[in-house]
């Protein structure tokens, strides 16, 4: 038996993703974003509203990064979620974290997260139904530690999803299957 719930945000798992942008005075700005997925193959979109002091950051310096969180780090990850770069303009320094910044995009590269995405900002849909930042992917890194012969190895990474339903964060280790070729077994 099935049972309705009270909820609309309900799909898991949502990558908790880190938005890292530079401020007019050149700080570093990032924030918690677990509403962002790929659009095509070299775009990203991510559903965030104009009141973000990240989103007015990237629309004003034209560059972002966007890296995958990971369990090592969710306290920090945690962090910028809650605190608000309007509010609070040191939480970069609060975090502990270092950066780089990118040789791509005008943007910096949070160290200790696993994942980048340098990204150049394309646009922002602000309709009804609009869907926020879009921005081109330019250049993706890895750290080595989440590497094996040259290709990242998720279950290296220990990336951590958001859970919608209970506010909960979990890890993305394990890998269950093999796309494009388990179904193959059904294909006559």
């Amino acid at each position: 038996m099935r049972k309705n719930i009270k909820t609309t945000e309900a799909i898991f798992p949502m990558p908790v993703l880190m938005v890292a942008t530079y401020n007019e005075d050149g700080s570093i700005d990032v924030m918690n974003a677990a509403w962002g997925t790929m659009l095509s193959r070299d775009c990203v979109i991510l559903n965030l509203t104009e009141t973000h002091k990240t989103v007015k950051n990237i629309k004003s310096v034209g560059a972002f990064t966007v890296s995958v969180a990971d369990a090592a780090h969710i306290v920090e990850a945690d962090y910028f979620g809650m605190a608000s770069g309007n509010d609070t303009k040191n939480k970069f320094e609060v975090s502990g974290l270092t950066a780089t910044k990118s040789e791509n995009v005008n943007a910096p590269i949070i160290n200790e997260f696993p994942i980048c995405l340098e990204c150049e900002f394309i646009e922002y849909q602000d309709g009804e139904y609009g869907c926020g930042v879009i921005g081109k992917v330019v250049n993706v890194t890895a750290d080595e530690s989440v590497m094996k012969d040259d290709k990242v190895d998720v279950s290296l990474v220990n990336a951590i999803a958001f859970d919608p339903y209970t506010h909960g964060y979990y890890k993305v280790t394990e890998r269950v299957g093999n796309a494009f070729k388990d179904g193959l077994k059904l294909k006559k």
